[in-house]
């Protein structure tokens, strides 16, 4: 079996149940409904608004990314992909269904956020696709190995969100950070530091993933 075919297998099932795209939805809308409602009529501060998209693109994941695995467990098909694939095939294909969800899910978030934002004006068009394109990446691959460590867990709901948190912070952290600067028309010189601390977090989590998912998946 090939990370491609675990790939139109979650996508099929994704098409007939919707779950993740209803929840990623759904919270997207209350989300950004939510911030224009407590702003009502008062000027949000340029430097808040690189802040909140994160703080949305944060918790919007939270809703949708962690049942990767879950939904094998419920299913029944754990033991079926145990016989049939490698433990980096199975990790591969999942990986390849969240980063597509997220890019889809965080560009219409963008979209959304720059459209009801005045305020949300970037300068430097090239940095803030940068940080977006690299930690859109690191978000893909830290919610697949923690939607894999919590399928085997019984809270499944409530362990996601907590163990999410502190793996994602660093993450959430400098994408804020390379955001404001990317609105202040920063240069690429003066943020490499930062840009090279997110390509530094998505090997690391990417290395990282691959070394546990054996253990994870076979436990």
């Amino acid at each position: 079996m090939k990370p491609y075919a675990l790939f139109k297998k979650d996508y099929h099932s994704e098409l007939r149940t919707r779950y993740a795209v209803n929840s990623l939805a759904m919270f997207i809308i209350v989300a950004l409904s939510v911030i224009l409602f407590s702003i009502g009529n008062e000027k949000v501060p340029q430097n808040l608004t690189g802040g909140l998209l994160w703080v949305v693109i944060f918790f919007s994941a939270m809703s949708g990314l962690s049942r990767a695995f879950v939904a094998e467990e419920d299913r029944g098909t754990t033991l079926l992909l145990h016989l049939i694939a490698k433990p980096s095939t199975i990790f591969n294909g999942k990986l390849l269904f969240n980063l597509i969800l997220v890019f889809l899910m965080n560009i219409v978030i963008t979209l959304l956020y720059s459209a009801l934002f005045e305020e949300f004006i970037i300068r430097n068009i090239l940095l803030f696709l940068l940080t977006f394109f690299l930690s859109n990446i690191g978000l893909a691959i830290a919610s697949t190995i923690i939607a894999a460590i919590i399928s085997k867990a019984g809270a499944k709901g409530t362990l996601y969100p907590v163990l999410s948190f502190p793996i994602l912070l660093p993450l959430i952290l400098i994408s804020v950070m390379l955001t404001s600067y990317s609105m202040l028309g920063t240069s690429f010189d003066q943020a490499l530091v930062e840009i090279m601390v997110l390509v530094c977090y998505n090997v690391i989590m990417l290395t990282a993933s691959y070394m546990l998912f054996d253990f994870i998946w076979k436990d």
